[in-house]
């Protein structure tokens, strides 16, 4: 089967065809360049959406990935970026191995195509100028063989004329002569002519067409076989990556099932622990008898012991409530205006010692914070100082090698003075052995903090148990003394009828009553272990060594009230005394 013998007469539909087959073939490259150009705006969006949820340096971010859910997420995100760039493999391998080629050989096609059909058209001229020649040819023996007939006549008609001369006569049979002479040349000429035409359109319908048409035909499978492989190497390219994908979605597959959700729970333990213990039992308060407090063993020291009446209200009786614990407000309560229970608040002496523990609290929030964490509950104080520990072993670590480098370095100077002065890194080392030096008591520093506050978690755990013992037994101690205070007339007493009560004594009663108030009871005595220098609101500075009173207990937040005199009282960090609790005081413990 051959075009040069099937389609012998289609020259104009083969030169059609053909460049309907070169439009194909353009056509497809174009559609792979667009198929990369998608493959590099899908992996670039990719890549930016990986980018986007990837967590920020130095910010809150970081911390939350060490949950392991979170490391799952960013795993998804990194091998997300790994499948962006599989997308951009794809792009550049089809850049290359497709539209490239293609194109190349596209501008090849067209110039062969271009070549055939030229030899083509070229062929067609020839047979068509001897065509031409045969039909002048063939013209001319016509013309002459009319032309010697009508000599033939006129010879005839001449010699039958008697009337003509002789030499007429003669002249006319000449003239028919040569025009039957020129007949017969054209006949020959013709002739040969003929056969010259011929034999030219046979070879060129059995021979040259063919040989033309043939090379066309394997021209124009050529481009069929190539564009297949081109479709072929398009599908390859996209099979290549499969694997190194399937990789990619393994990997994040692997990510999801090492999420550990005990693990993750045991780290919001860690990462939020203060180190409290939880509330114990609120003690029953009963007000059917008269307000008038009896000496509680394990609330009063020999500072009542003269028997002077306590204040009325029974704020400081009533054991300290855990934060987020509400008391239930009276109807008398809600309605009074915010100004007057404002200025009840501020003239209040036990708010006021609340009011400035609260501020002392915000300032060292406001601020830097203390350098030991005091501000910080137990357990994250411990994780705070564990941490500031291994920082500063890390930087010894990095003082350290660059002292090692630096000393090779000199050591290098000294057997070969060519490279350099031994003694311009002297000045270097002298600077690196003082950081080192000042590292290390800033870790001896921190240790000693950090080994005090494990020690204290250690014995406060004990002293609670202690402290729950010590509370059973006291309870009926505190019952029996209810019993003794007088009944109302009516025989009852709430809470909300004691509230009401206060809240209607005048703001001057209300002042001049607390600033009459006794001072709180002594629950032991404490001795300060370092200088500290008071100067926030409610705090109070104490020398070394300094003996003093202990008036309330540290409740977790770092600090211990205490007294000098009458007059002076405040605040102090826990860490910075050693506490000796009354053996009859509750909870009796010592901080170290």
């Amino acid at each position: 089967m051959s075009w040069g013998t099937e389609l012998w007469d289609q020259f104009d539909n083969l030169e059609k065809h053909t460049q309907w087959g070169i439009d194909v073939l353009e056509k497809f490259i174009k559609f792979v360049k667009e198929r990369t150009e998608i493959e590099l705006s899908y992996a670039k969006q990719l890549r930016n959406l990986s980018k986007k949820y990837q967590p920020k340096k130095n910010s809150k971010e970081e911390e939350e990935y060490r949950y392991t859910s979170a490391r799952a997420f960013l795993a998804t995100l990194n091998e997300m970026n790994d499948y962006a760039g599989q997308h951009e493999v794809i792009s550049e391998n089809m850049t290359s191995l497709i539209t490239g080629e293609l194109t190349r050989y596209v501008q090849e096609l067209k110039q062969e195509r271009k070549s055939h059909f030229h030899d083509g058209r070229k062929a067609q001229q020839h047979i068509e100028t001897c065509w031409k020649q045969l039909e002048a040819s063939k013209r001319r023996f016509e013309r002459d063989c009319k032309e010697a007939d009508r000599a033939q006549q006129y010879f005839e008609k001449m010699d039958a004329d008697i009337n003509v001369t002789k030499a007429d006569v003669e002249k006319a049979r000449q003239q028919a002569q040569l025009r039957h002479q020129m007949a017969e040349d054209s006949k020959a000429e013709y002739s040969s002519t003929l056969q010259k035409f011929n034999s030219e359109q046979h070879d060129h319908y059995y021979t040259h067409i063919p040989h033309i048409f043939q090379k066309i035909q394997e021209m124009e499978e050529r481009r069929i076989v190539r564009i297949g492989e081109s479709m072929k190497t398009f599908a390859e390219v996209d099979r290549q990556v499969i694997p190194i994908i399937g990789k990619c979605l393994d990997e994040i597959t692997k990510a999801a099932e090492s999420i550990d959700h005990k693990n993750d729970s045991q780290l919001v333990i860690e990462a939020f622990k203060s180190g409290f213990e939880p509330p114990g039992d609120v003690d029953f308060e009963d007000f059917t008898q008269p307000m008038k407090r009896t000496v509680s063993e394990s609330s009063l020291s020999n500072s009542r012991a003269d028997g002077r009446p306590e204040p009325k209200f029974g704020g400081k009786s009533k054991g300290k409530l855990w934060p987020f614990i509400k008391k239930n407000k009276s109807p008398k309560q809600q309605k009074e205006p915010l100004s007057h229970r404002f200025n009840e608040f501020m003239t209040s002496k036990p708010k006021i010692h609340c009011f400035r523990s609260l501020k002392r609290g915000l300032s060292l929030k406001l601020g830097a914070g203390p350098e030991d964490f005091s501000n910080l509950p137990p357990e994250q104080r411990r994780k705070k100082l564990q941490q500031k520990v291994d920082e500063l072993n890390r930087d010894i670590q990095k003082e350290m090698d660059q002292r090692d480098a630096l000393t090779k370095m000199k050591d290098v100077y000294i057997k070969n003075p060519q490279m350099g002065d031994a003694a311009s890194v002297d000045h270097r080392l002298a600077e690196l052995g003082q950081n080192i030096e000042k590292l290390r008591l800033e870790v001896q520093k921190f240790e000693g903090w950090l080994a005090e506050v494990e020690g204290r978690l250690s014995m406060r755990s004990e002293a609670r148990r202690q402290s729950g013992l010590y509370e059973a037994q006291n309870s009926s101690a505190v019952n029996s003394c209810a019993q003794d205070r007088e009944s109302s007339p009516d025989g009852s007493y709430t809470e909300e009828q004691s509230q009401e009560t206060e809240m209607k004594v005048p703001a001057t009663d209300f002042d001049d009553e607390f600033d009459d108030e006794e001072p709180l009871p002594t629950i032991g005595t404490c001795k300060a272990l370092y200088t500290f220098e008071g100067q926030n609101e409610g705090t109070i500075s104490v020398a070394e060594g300094e003996m003093l009173y202990v008036i309330e207990e540290d409740k977790g937040d770092g600090w211990t009230r205490i007294r000098r005199n009458e007059d002076e009282e405040g605040y102090v960090p826990t860490s910075y005394v050693e506490v000796y609790l009354d053996k009859n005081a509750k909870g009796a413990m010592t901080y170290i």
